[in-house]
């Protein structure tokens, strides 16, 4: 998901959005210690996604517009 689509939802659906986020990345990291994970890219992506995601949150408590302008 891309951060213009995360910054049109709103908090509640951000934070169950991070919720999932992190079940996804718990249960990938649990299925490469058994090696049975199929796409082992999938982890980092998620974890990217994540961090995406936070990110957004954080912009959305601070009132920020989330858009980074130039000099």
């Amino acid at each position: 998901m891309k951060s213009s689509e995360m910054r049109s939802m709103t908090v509640d659906e951000l934070t169950g959005h991070t919720r999932e986020l992190r079940q996804e990345i718990f249960n990938l990291r649990f299925r490469k210690s058994a090696g049975q994970v199929d796409n082992p890219v999938r982890i980092r992506l998620a974890r990217h996604e994540l961090a995406r995601a936070l990110t957004v949150l954080r912009e959305k408590e601070l009132g920020l517009t989330g858009e980074t302008g130039g000099k």
